[in-house]
């Protein structure tokens, strides 16, 4: 009797991991418009405020750094308090980043602005924590459609956030915000909606409610699923290899594009601050579309031609990006083609190589894994956004995603440790 009350009926688990998903979809459409103008603006930021566009990757990797230093944290107070309290304790992170970048950039004051950006990385740890909140109560059979459904939300809140950029610049100008700041406006109240979206209707906590189903005894509880893993470590390679290749490339483009359009530029003008901040949100929008606008459909394929097999196929759009750009680097039809194509292999990679990290291992190591997953994949970038700034400002963009594939040869070559 004690089991069947705190174990809900199988009709009504799957009530709430439907609600469940549509309140992680909500939340990550708000925390995609907050990350989405950082992920723009932060590269701008950092070449103008230090005034060298060889520390503009720092932004990049400050952001990355700070999910990597609060994704195990976070994943461990999720597996003790839940996932609610460990989303909601992400906003408050983000907001105060938020505040700080915006002080530093009135300041003129670089070591600030990265301290803000990091704040904001740790935000970012919370949000990227929403796709494993979304597995906790799913069945294995629909994993990855509900993981992947929760990425996509991100589209909406991901590519409206570059779209700000111009009319945050406006709304900014028009209250006295320093330049290239404006867009945070819209961050914030995006932010505060999530953590009240969060503390008000994530009930009940799906982590915890999973950990006492896997506690239970009885028919009511779930299949215990075998520990692989072996299979897990692929599984996080090749979400941290998907995520360092993304961010790498991604952090040089706004530079890049900004050198585009003043090398594009009618003689005697150059691009003006409104030209490149539409030309970098509008290609970053596009990017970011391609990282979350199909993960419902590679989650489908995950789920039906199996999590290895959706890996490979994001890999190889991943090497269709990268060649794109290593042999078009300067023409800008082929560099917002490449951005596209660079955000679908992304969303592949990360959403069947979570999905096969979820199901490798069992209830009980699951915060640990995925917090480790999380930490490799956003330390990973940090360095490789550092290294990004300096391979672009010696040898170019082309070669910058050259290196890039290689990186991507290597992880579909070590792909059979996926299957074992």
């Amino acid at each position: 009797m004690t089991t069947s009350a705190a174990v809900p009926a199988a009709g009504e688990l799957a009530r709430i991991q439907g609600r469940t998903v549509r309140v992680l979809a909500a939340g990550q459409v708000l925390g995609g418009v907050s990350f989405g103008a950082t992920v723009s603006l932060g590269a701008l930021l950092a070449a103008d405020v230090s005034g060298q566009e060889s520390l503009s990757g720092f932004a990049t990797a400050a952001v990355t750094l700070g999910a990597a230093l609060c994704a195990i944290p976070l994943a461990r107070l999720a597996g003790a308090r839940g996932r609610r309290f460990a989303l909601t304790l992400g906003n408050l992170f983000a907001l105060v980043g938020i505040a700080t970048v915006i002080t530093a950039a009135g300041l003129r004051m670089f070591p600030l602005l990265l301290v803000g950006v990091i704040l904001i990385g740790m935000g970012n740890a919370g949000n990227l924590q929403s796709r494993f909140a979304a597995t906790d109560l799913a069945t294995p059979q629909r994993r990855g459609r509900d993981l992947g459904t929760v990425v996509w939300a991100t589209t909406v809140g991901g590519v409206l956030g570059p779209l700000m950029i111009t009319p945050g610049e406006a709304l900014g100008a028009a209250v006295g915000m320093p330049p290239l700041t404006g867009a945070y406006l819209f961050s914030i109240v995006a932010q505060l909606a999530a953590l009240a979206l969060y503390v008000v209707a994530l009930r009940p906590d799906p982590l915890v409610l999973a950990q006492r189903i896997a506690r239970s005894s009885g028919p009511a509880g779930p299949v215990v699923e075998a520990d692989r893993p072996v299979a897990a470590r692929y599984a996080m390679l090749a979400v941290a290899a998907s995520h360092v290749v993304m961010a790498s490339v991604m952090a040089m483009t706004p530079i890049h594009l900004s050198h585009i359009a003043h090398g594009g530029a009618h003689a005697g003008h150059g691009s003006d601050t409104t030209e490149i901040t539409l030309l970098v949100g509008t290609t970053i929008a596009l990017h970011v579309l391609g990282m979350y606008g199909a993960s419902p459909l590679f989650g489908w394929l995950a789920d039906r031609m199996g999590r290895v097999t959706t890996v490979l196929t994001g890999l190889g759009i991943l090497a269709l990006s990268l060649g794109t750009l290593t042999i078009w680097p300067d023409e800008q039809p082929a560099v917002v083609v490449g951005l596209f194509l660079l955000g679908l292999g992304w969303s592949a990679g990360t959403v069947a190589g979570s999905a096969l990290l979820t199901e490798s291992t069992p209830v009980g190591r699951r915060p640990r894994r995925q917090g480790l997953s999380d930490t490799m994949m956003t330390a990973s970038a940090a360095v490789g956004a550092v290294l990004a700034g300096v391979v672009l400002d010696t040898l170019g963009y082309g070669a910058l995603a050259l290196i890039a594939l290689g990186v991507v040869a290597v992880t579909a070559l070590l792909s059979p440790l996926g299957r074992r």
